[in-house]
């Protein structure tokens, strides 16, 4: 992940100095936290009904 961190980082700075902005890189990015924000919420959701069901399971007993 470092390495994924490390590209962006360069690759920003190299269009800073240009003082171009690049859409397909902006876009690129944009998917990737995308797919970040959706596993996560995934992530959560599951643990939220799964605390749920031993709440559940718990108290039927």
């Amino acid at each position: 992940m470092s390495k994924q961190l490390n590209f962006h980082n360069n690759h920003s700075e190299i269009n800073s100095s240009q003082g171009k902005v690049k859409v397909t890189d902006l876009l690129s990015r944009l998917n990737g936290e995308k797919k970040i924000e959706k596993k996560r919420n995934l992530a959560l959701g599951v643990a939220a009904v799964s605390a749920v069901i031993v709440f559940g399971i718990i108290l039927t007993i």
